[in-house]
């Protein structure tokens, strides 16, 4: 069984920093790809950054040079550190890897999601 925890959610007021952790258990053979969604009320899910295992990074627009993924493949963990939040940053942000569970095909796993609140 696969699991992913986060944790490093909360009310920060606009200007602030977070950071979100997650953390992928269980029967693991690889993982691949790992990152951060979030979703907003009303909205669709987006993604907001993604590092391969590799190291290669990806980021959307709106959080460009305000925010920092990285990962310990040894510890299947991914960071991501969330500088100058603005208040359209509030969402639930859903942590995602792409892995390869023991005797099993590559599948998406996703977080529980941690809500991300940011005052003005």
């Amino acid at each position: 069984q696969v699991q992913l925890v986060e944790s490093g959610g909360g009310l920060v007021q606009a200007g602030g920093s977070l950071r979100l952790s997650c953390a992928a258990s269980g029967s693991i053979f690889r993982v691949d790809d790992m990152g951060w969604y979030r979703q907003a009320p009303g909205k669709s899910r987006e993604l907001v950054a993604a590092v391969t295992s590799g190291g290669v990074t990806n980021y959307a627009d709106s959080v460009k040079g305000r925010c920092t993924i990285s990962r310990d493949n040894a510890k299947n963990t991914v960071l991501m550190q969330m500088n100058s939040l603005k208040p359209e940053d509030t969402a639930v942000y859903y942590c995602y890897a792409a892995l390869v569970p023991f005797l099993k095909s590559r599948l998406d796993y996703w977080g529980q999601g941690t809500q991300v609140t940011v005052s003005s």
